[in-house]
């Protein structure tokens, strides 16, 4: 079980969107994830008339390392550590590191 997947509000720790949270689009292989509005950036794109591809310049949004984002707690209003817990049913819950809280509800 990962501490952070698709869906979560995360906040970014490093960086030039240092402060700015987001929803996570995905999440990578190769420890990185896709924030959305996060480390979006300029791409030039040239024009392909056979695949309909329109040349100009356009927004992209990069992954950003998975250690440079932390989950948001919405009790606490801020971001937060995440820990496992397991239930009395022997299921694996993630929780808030502050409050004990489950993420998943």
């Amino acid at each position: 079980m990962k501490k952070i997947k698709q869906g979560d509000e995360v906040a970014v720790l490093i960086g030039k969107d240092k402060g700015r949270r987001g929803t996570v689009l995905e999440v990578l292989d190769n420890n990185k994830v896709l924030v959305e509005g996060i480390n979006v950036v300029k791409k030039h794109t040239k024009a392909n008339p056979n695949a309909g591809v329109e040349g100009g310049i356009i927004d992209k949004t990069m992954p950003i390392d998975i250690s440079n984002v932390m989950i948001w707690n919405p009790e606490k209003n801020r971001a937060d550590r995440v820990g496992f817990k397991i239930d009395k049913d022997g299921k694996k819950a993630r929780i808030f590191r502050s409050t004990g809280a489950v993420v998943d509800l």
